[in-house]
């Protein structure tokens, strides 16, 4: 019982659509228990065979293993927000590279992306919300590709990688499904 898109569920009262008697949630866990029913150990290391990090947005479009021909166990995937590299990335990458074996990065943003339409104002508007100012920065961009090579060099640049020399970066195209690679230099 895949959860999919092409599944829809009934909306609730409040607009969401959940299952019938459950939540969102509980479809999930349900799907996981059909999982687990015929799920046997593959045996694998948590070390990525093909020694490679992937960096990519959150967007649910991004179905990255197929899109990059991956198999489970192939890479390590780290997704946020834009696919930006901020420090908890940094800090994921360093231990994917220190800890267990990666040696490549591969750094995706895509078109149609949130982040091109939000500003630092959606900081001070969730501050004036919750009277908190959050601890983070919100990453926006206007540019995808100046954005990628800000986050090729972020990578870089960064004193706790080891691995430095294979960092590429890419726009996938959410309409075509390509990648096109951005040159570090203008």
């Amino acid at each position: 019982m895949p959860i999919s898109a092409s599944q829809p569920l009934p909306p609730s009262a409040d607009g969401v659509a959940t299952p019938a008697g459950g939540t969102v949630t509980d479809r999930l866990v349900d799907a996981n228990a059909h999982y687990a029913s015929a799920f046997t150990d593959p045996g694998m290391d948590a070390r990525p065979v093909l020694k490679v990090a992937v960096v990519a947005c959150m967007d649910a479009r991004l179905d990255l293993h197929d899109a990059l021909g991956l198999e489970l166990g192939d890479c390590h995937t780290i997704r946020n927000a834009g696919g930006v590299v901020t420090d908890d990335i940094i800090r994921s990458l360093t231990i994917s590279q220190r800890a267990l074996g990666t040696r490549s990065v591969v750094l995706i943003h895509h078109t149609g992306c949130g982040l091109l339409s939000l500003t630092e104002d959606f900081r001070h508007e969730l501050a004036a919300e919750v009277g908190q100012r959050p601890t983070w920065a919100v990453e926006a961009f206007k540019d995808l590709d100046e954005d990628v090579r800000q986050s090729m060099e972020r990578v870089r640049t960064s004193p706790f990688l080891l691995h430095k020399d294979d960092v590429r970066g890419f726009v996938f195209d959410v309409t075509t499904g390509l990648l096109r690679e951005i040159d570090p230099q203008r």
